[in-house]
């Protein structure tokens, strides 16, 4: 008999007051009457867990976010109890624990200034639907706070005010203020009062976060199912957070091959092979650097993953080599969608060993994709993943092929509601068995991560190159990334420099937009105002979809190809300044890209700035972002800034108009700065590099800058061949020094470098070189502003 209709809703549940406290080396457990507990972690003095259960019980402590590699341990940690309240003190932290409610409230140990406070703090819902919780954070904001990151959200480079939504989803031509999009990041970091905190909520479920939206002075993050399990990271600088964050879900497992970085090519579709050699033999006419081309998926036979077709592509091993031979890297698009055909030699060994999804009463997960009917490999299951890294073998070892490319791994399913699985499907998830409720976000995720492990295995000894569309939180340790199917719109050229910007602050620096709009037409002035913003982006791609025209540097007439030209050239020039760069972020973490909030967070101006950002460390850049123009105003941080076409010199801390005709763009670099340039070339390694050239930027005062190099691919970088050069810039008004300090066993091919001096006040009289004075012919002064020197020098005074 049944007593009552209705389940009774409950609503919010709250923890009740902690009625026992025990720790065990770094993990403190707070236990309430109502059987909550709380589990604070210190995994650094700056960075401390919180882990919540409901029911008494963790479930297994499993992320794909995390990484084995993060850095652990603390210096100080101790635990003091008063009558109202726990408080667990490290050497950055102070974090208080309330025993009423399990609240919390975290201060600077130094300072105790208070960072961050829960406002309702953790509470639940029970879902009925699923079972489970649906879990949720309330956190009050501080005055003047500001929020920033959560990937690539196509929204203005500050979030407060708006709210958002993590569900990796296949957004065709989405716009500004679409969400969600390709990608799930619950990383944010926060700024008030000059400090900054982050925090990750690892919890793969749609999850939301609210910044001050529903409640003026409340910030909010909410999941649909999973634990609250978040990771607290102060700063106090926002470089910090973030290079902290980076390294809690990992660091890029290698750096990139150079050729990675330069400019690569590609369209839905390049075929026949006569169109590819076509495309690439112009490149090689118009004297347009490019390194790169890409096949999307009419190369293979019936979209059907790791064939070729055998009308367009009938010798692919030879093609593959020609267009080698000429400097181009062949890279091929590979889906998750594998079509259901019984004399289809990977549908057959998927389906033999069971390597398929299947749905929650047994039917495998059927969808329609390219192919038509597919099944999908069940990525988060180990031995799929390692079935699908060996299926490279041909692709790679044998034909020759440089890297992959994941797209529709959100996954994208077309014809359906929601573009994608529906919630019952299954995955082994490491072990965890569970719905795709959960593993949704992560799947792309670890389909990129399969494909990397393939590349890692049969391209080496040579460094694998992969990207992806979708991501989760840590997959910046396998692949690089775009920002998915934009459009040739002037809007777009906007979101794609903020989107950058943002997931570089969100730990993923290996990003770049389809330049030029992947849906509809640019036209010449728009595509060369994207070549512009796209050289200073780490991936540097344009791409377009062939339903609109056609998309390479020469399509729009002699002018904008000659404009095309110039920055891509400049692009390559930069390489060994974008690749100390990446060392840089590979290394430490630190963004390749910087908001100007990140570059300096003690400048309240910087805090809305969206457009202007800084590339490395010393150079500024801002794109033209509208039609007709002639310049731009734009704001410049603290320091000194040299205009790079006229070597003007700009104050910092102040908004100013910048010329800026079509074949320019506003540049700047910061005074003291010395910048490492190669000679142009078609693709890297056509030429030997004979020298590097150092652009040194004059100011009063000390500057220091680095140069990394290496054998530019392979693994002998890891043993200690590599070059890093560190140079210390002293300048005054009648001499500049500059000290250089090397380190590493690696040999570059070149022995001298050429010096061009910017900005120097006095006319050169002496140049000591070690303690040895050269005479102006030895060094090969050329007037005020060159000579050339041996790399090796340690001690420099122009005098």
């Amino acid at each position: 008999m049944i007593l009552n209709t209705e389940l009774e809703y409950k609503g919010n549940l709250f923890p009740s007051h902690i009625i026992s406290y025990e720790k065990n080396l770094d993990t403190l457990n707070f236990t309430t009457e109502n059987g909550v507990i709380l589990q604070i972690t210190v995994q650094r003095d700056s960075v401390l867990r919180f882990r919540f259960t409901t029911t008494g019980i963790f479930e297994n402590d499993f992320s794909y976010a995390i990484t084995k590699y993060a850095s652990r341990g603390y210096n100080h940690l101790e635990v003091e109890e008063e009558e109202d309240k726990y408080i667990i003190i490290t050497s950055k932290l102070k974090c208080q624990v309330n025993k009423a409610d399990l609240r919390t409230a975290i201060y600077d140990a130094q300072t105790n200034e208070l960072i961050c406070e829960d406002e309702l703090g953790f509470h639940w819902e029970e879902s009925y639907e699923f079972g489970g919780d649906i879990v949720k954070m309330s956190k009050v904001a501080q005055e003047g706070e500001s929020y920033y990151g959560l990937g690539d959200k196509p929204a203005d480079v500050n979030l407060k005010g708006k709210r958002f939504e993590n569900w990796v989803t296949d957004s065709y031509a989405y716009g500004k203020y679409t969400d969600p999009i390709y990608k799930t990041i619950p990383f944010y970091t926060a700024l008030h009062h000059k400090k900054a905190y982050g925090i990750f909520f690892d919890n793969t479920f749609r999850s939301y976060f609210d910044f001050c939206q529903e409640r003026r002075n409340i910030s909010s993050f909410w999941a649909q199912g999973g634990e609250m399990n978040y990771y607290f990271i102060y700063g106090p600088d926002m470089s910090e957070v973030v290079a902290n964050y980076t390294d809690l879900t990992g660091k890029p497992h290698q750096l990139p091959p150079l050729w990675a970085l330069g400019y690569h090519q590609c369209k839905w579709s390049y075929y026949p092979e006569a169109k590819v050699k076509e495309i690439t033999n112009k490149f090689r006419e118009l004297k347009i650097p490019c390194d790169a081309i890409y096949l999307d998926i009419d190369y293979m036979e019936g979209f059907r993953c790791f064939t070729w077709s055998k009308e367009y592509f009938p010798d692919p091993k030879r093609m593959v080599k020609e267009l080698a031979d000429d400097g181009f890297k062949t890279i091929v698009i590979i889906d998750p969608g594998i079509k259901i055909d019984k004399e289809y030699s990977v549908f057959k060994e998927g389906l033999d060993n069971d390597y398929f999804c299947k749905r929650a009463d047994g039917p495998y997960m059927k969808g329609k994709v390219w192919p038509g009917e597919c099944y999908f490999p069940d990525f988060t299951n180990p031995e799929v993943r390692e079935w699908w890294s060996n299926l490279f073998q041909e692709l790679i070892e044998e034909i020759g092929v440089k890297g992959v490319w994941n797209d529709m791994n959100e996954p994208a399913v077309m014809d359906v509601p929601g573009k994608s699985f529906p919630d019952d499907v299954r995955h082994d998830y490491e072990g965890n068995p569970c719905s795709h409720r959960k593993a949704h976000n992560i799947y792309g995720m670890q389909m990129a991560r399969a494909t990397y492990q393939g590349l890692k295995k049969f391209a080496y000894p040579k460094r694998p190159f992969v990207i992806t569309r979708a991501a989760y939180s840590g997959t910046q340790r396998y692949t690089s990334s775009w920002t998915g199917d934009n459009v040739a719109s002037w809007e777009h050229l906007s979101i794609a420099n903020i989107q950058a910007q943002r997931m570089c602050m969100s730990g993923f620096s290996f990003i770049g937009s389809d330049i030029g709009g992947f849906a509809e037409q640019p036209n010449g002035e728009l595509y060369a105002r994207w070549i512009q913003l796209g050289i200073f982006h780490p991936f540097c791609r344009t791409h377009s979809s062939g339903d609109h025209g056609d998309q390479e540097p020469w399509t729009f007439g002699k002018n904008i190809t000659d404009v095309v030209r110039k920055f891509i050239e400049l692009r390559y020039e930069l390489l060994p300044y974008l690749y100390t760069a990446f060392w840089r972020y590979a290394e430490e973490g630190i963004p390749i890209l910087k908001s100007l909030v990140l570059y300096d967070q003690l400048d309240t101006h910087t805090h809305y700035r969206s457009d202007e950002f800084i590339c490395g460390e010393k150079i500024l850049a801002c794109p033209i972002l509208e039609p007709n123009a002639k310049g731009r105003r734009m704001y410049f941080p603290t320091g000194e800034w040299y205009n790079y076409w006229t070597d003007e010199i700009v104050e910092g801390g102040q908004e100013l108009w910048v010329d800026a005709d079509l074949d320019s763009m506003p540049i700047f670099i910061k005074s003291g700065a010395l910048i490492p340039k190669y000679p142009v070339q078609q693709f890297v390694g056509e030429k030997e590099i004979e020298e590097l050239k150092l652009d040194v930027y004059f100011k009063i005062g000390k500057e220091t800058s680095e140069v990394y190099e290496d054998a530019h691919d392979g693994y002998d970088y890891i043993k200690g061949r590599y070059s890093l050069r560190n140079f210390s810039l002293t300048g005054k008004t009648t001499e500049l020094v500059i000290q250089q300090h090397k380190s590493g066993k690696y040999t570059t091919p070149y022995d001298t470098f050429k010096l061009q001096l910017h900005g120097l006040p006095f006319k050169i009289k002496k140049v000591i070189i070690d303690k040895v004075e050269y005479s102006f012919k030895d060094i090969q002064l050329n007037g005020n502003n060159s000579f050339i020197i041996n790399k090796d020098f340690t001690d420099l005074h122009i005098l």
